[in-house]
C-alpha cells in the first residue's frame, strides 16, 4: 500500500525472490510503480475511509488474494489497517497490530506516558487541556515548527529556545489547533538541538514484543538539518546505548511487526532522549539489505508463520538518498557546515541507493525530472 520509495523497497526485496508484488498507488510520489519487480499496479480510490476498506475486500474478492500480506508503508494506510484489523484480517495477513496495541507507538502522549514509566528520557513534554494549562506552563520561550501527524491521530507543537516575541504566534497556533483537535489529542515537546549526526534508530522485526532481527543506524545527514522529516545520509553503528531503552519499549508494548524507534542524544547533557515510534517500513530501511537484515523479506516469513533467522545488523553499511543529499550537500558546503572533501569521501565507495538499483533502473531515471523540477524551483525562489 504505497508506491514511494519505501514501497520500492519492499517491493524490490521480495520480487527478487520471486514472490509477487502488487503495488496500490497510494500517496503522490510513485517511484515503486515504475519496478520491474512489481506484477500488477492499482489504482487508489480518491474516497473516504469507508470507501477504502471496502475497495480493498472487493480487490480481494476480485482477484482472489486471500492470504496476501498486505504491507502499508506509510502513516495513513498504517491507521487505515490497524483500525479495521479485524475486517480485514479475515481475508489478508496483515503487518500492523490491531489499533487497541498499536496505539502505544502512534499516539505521542502514550508514547510520552510509557518512555515515563519505563524511566526512558524523552524530550521536555507537557499535554495540555486548555489555555490555562498552557498559561501555567514554567517555559521561558515558545517557539512553533510545523505540526506531525502521528497515523492522523494526533497533532505535536513543538517548544525550544528562542525569543519571548515568538509566544504571541505560538498562542495563535495553539488556537487554531484546538479549534480542529480536541484537547486530548495536543502535545508540545521541546525541540532537542543537534542535526542527524545526534539521531538515532534502533530498528528491529519483533514478534510479541521480542526482537528477532535488528540494526542500529545514524541519520549522519537530514533535511531540514534539524529537525528531519528526511534522511538522506543514513549509517548503520554499534551503539548498545540505543538497543537498550528500544527493546524495552517495543517489549512494554508487546509489539508484533516493524518498528523503527527513533533517538536523539541531547548535547546539554549526552543523554539519549527518545522521540518517536515508527510502527511500518521507514525512509532508509532498504540500508538494512546491505546491512545483512532484509527486513522486508523478514516480514513476510513471520507473516507466512515460516522460522525467521535471530540476526543483527552490522556496523559500517551506508545508504543515500541521491537526490535529496545532493540538495543537501551543496547547501551544507555553501554554508560553511560541510567540506567538499567531506562529502566526498561520505559517499565514495559501495552505497546503497534510495531508489537506483542497476537491476530495477527505471525508477531511478523516473526520479530524475522531480530532481530537476526542484532544482530549477528553488533557483528561481519557488
Amino acid at each position: 500500500m504505497g508506491a514511494d520509495y519505501r514501497a520500492l523497497g519492499v517491493a524490490r526485496s521480495l520480487g527478487r525472490r520471486g514472490i509477487p508484488v502488487w503495488v496500490i498507488n497510494q500517496g503522490g510520489h510513485l517511484v515503486a510503480s515504475a519496478s520491474r519487480y512489481v506484477s500488477r499496479r492499482l489504482p487508489w480510490p480518491a474516497a473516504d475511509d469507508r470507501s477504502r476498506l471496502k475497495y480493498l475486500l472487493t480487490l480481494c474478492a476480485t482477484h482472489h488474494l486471500y492470504g496476501w500480506t498486505l504491507i502499508p508503508t506509510d502513516d495513513y494506510t498504517v491507521g487505515l489497517v490497524s483500525a479495521n484489523h479485524e475486517t480485514l484480517a479475515n481475508k489478508y495477513r496483515l503487518t500492523v497490530p490491531p489499533w487497541e496495541k498499536l496505539r502505544w507507538a502512534c499516539d505521542k502522549r502514550l508514547l510520552h506516558q510509557l518512555a515515563k514509566k519505563l524511566q526512558i528520557h524523552q524530550p521536555w513534554t507537557v499535554c495540555p487541556s486548555n489555555r490555562d494549562d498552557l498559561a501555567r506552563i514554567d517555559c521561558p520561550s515558545l517557539s512553533f515548527s510545523n505540526p506531525l501527524f502521528a497515523c492522523n491521530r494526533a497533532v505535536s507543537l513543538f517548544l525550544k529556545p528562542g525569543s519571548p516575541r515568538i509566544a504571541n504566534r505560538f498562542w495563535r497556533v495553539f488556537d487554531e489547533a484546538s479549534v480542529s483537535l480536541s484537547p486530548e489529542n495536543l502535545i508540545i515537546q521541546e525541540v532537542v538541538p543537534g542535526g542527524g549526526e545526534s539521531q538515532f534508530s534502533y530498528a528491529a522485526l519483533c514478534r510479541d514484543g521480542r526482537s528477532l532481527a535488528s540494526l542500529v543506524a545514524r541519520r549522519t545527514r537530514q533535511f531540514p538539518r534539524d529537525f528531519g522529516q528526511l534522511s538522506t545520509y543514513v549509517e548503520t553503528v554499534e551503539a548498545p546505548e540505543v538497543v537498550e531503552p528500544a527493546e524495552r519499549l517495543l517489549a512494554e508494548i508487546r509489539f508484533t511487526g516493524l518498528a523503527e524507534v527513533e533517538f536523539k542524544r541531547d548535547p546539554r547533557n549526552g543523554t539519549l532522549k527518545v522521540l518517536d515510534i515508527n510502527p511500518r517500513v521507514w525512509g532508509w530501511h532498504t540500508l538494512s539489505k546491505r546491512a545483512g537484515v532484509d527486513f522486508p523479506y523478514l516480514l513476510w516469513l513471520l507473516m507466512m508463520g515460516e522460522p525467521v533467522p535471530r540476526l543483527r545488523g552490522r556496523a559500517g553499511a551506508r545508504w543515500v538518498h541521491w537526490t535529496a543529499d545532493l540538495r543537501l550537500a551543496i547547501e551544507e558546503v555553501l554554508t560553511g557546515r560541510l567540506s567538499l572533501r567531506n562529502y566526498l569521501r561520505s559517499v565514495r565507495g559501495p552505497l546503497e541507493s534510495a531508489i537506483f538499483a542497476w537491476d530495477d533502473p527505471l525508477p531511478g531515471l523516473f526520479d530524475l525530472p522531480l530532481f530537476a523540477w526542484t532544482a530549477c524551483k528553488r533557483l528561481v525562489g519557488g
